[in-house]
């Protein structure tokens, strides 16, 4: 973004205005939809103004972490797909869909949002391994609030496939449900200049100075945090964005 485009932008929110009429601290419209995805085990989508995220989950069974014999695991991977973005690319994940998938994973780790004991099916032999695929399908910003609650829906609508011990039938759900104990909610906070900022679009991404993941379960626990852009920040700011963040968490958690 240019610098006329950016001072520009800046005069509009240093007066509490944004391009799209909502206040600093206002969330776009959001809504939230379960089993969109039927050859997944669970999925879900997530719209936040014009951003659109799909997440799958998908299950298999694998031998346990040797420092972990007693417990399952999860794994991450985000999908930025060329049609939801033009600045997006095909071919191996960049920096970007990396720290979308680490911000989405710490989120849910860090909480210990699934009890990963209850994926266990042999001691050091074999336990479920949760996998959770984030495909944009359309990006105007938001991406990292929008891929991590898509997830945590994703999750609350699992069932775990047949298993006969030997072979997993996935076109069979079961009635059994990943063993989910938390709902860990992010919300990002984004600083220009002095003021800050919730849910951004495209093009206030593009002027930020920096930004805050604030990931907390619902009774305001903070499990994660994950700061963003160039520009330092202070205690003081840290306090603030997370503040911001706690009033916002409560909002997108009613949409589950």
């Amino acid at each position: 973004m240019n610098d006329d485009l950016r001072n520009h932008s800046l005069s509009f929110i240093k007066k509490g205005l944004r391009f799209d009429g909502r206040k600093l601290d206002e969330l776009r419209k959001a809504s939230l939809e379960y089993s969109v995805a039927k050859g997944a085990e669970g999925s879900a989508r997530v719209k936040i103004g014009e951003t659109e995220v799909i997440v799958g989950i998908k299950m298999s069974v694998e031998k346990p972490y040797p420092d972990r014999p007693e417990e399952g695991t999860m794994m991450v991977g985000a999908e930025l797909l060329p049609l939801s973005n033009p600045d997006f690319e095909l071919g191996p994940p960049d920096i970007k869909s990396i720290e979308l998938a680490r911000v989405v994973d710490r989120g849910i780790r860090e909480s210990q949002a699934i009890d990963t004991k209850q994926l266990l099916i042999e001691k050091g032999e074999k336990a479920w391994i949760v996998m959770i695929d984030i495909c944009t399908i359309n990006d105007t910003g938001n991406l990292l609030d929008a891929s991590a609650l898509a997830t945590l829906a994703a999750l609350k609508d699992a069932k775990f496939p047949a298993y006969d011990g030997e072979v997993i039938d996935y076109k069979t759900k079961t009635d059994k449900s990943i063993p989910l104990v938390k709902f860990p909610i992010a919300v990002t906070v984004y600083r220009i200049g002095d003021n800050l900022i919730i849910d951004p679009t495209s093009e206030e991404e593009k002027i930020i100075d920096a930004r805050l993941t604030v990931t907390t379960t619902h009774d305001g626990t903070i499990c994660a945090l994950q700061k963003g852009g160039d520009y330092t920040l202070t205690i003081e700011e840290v306090d603030k964005m997370v503040d911001l963040a706690l009033a916002k968490a409560s909002e997108l958690r009613t949409l589950l």
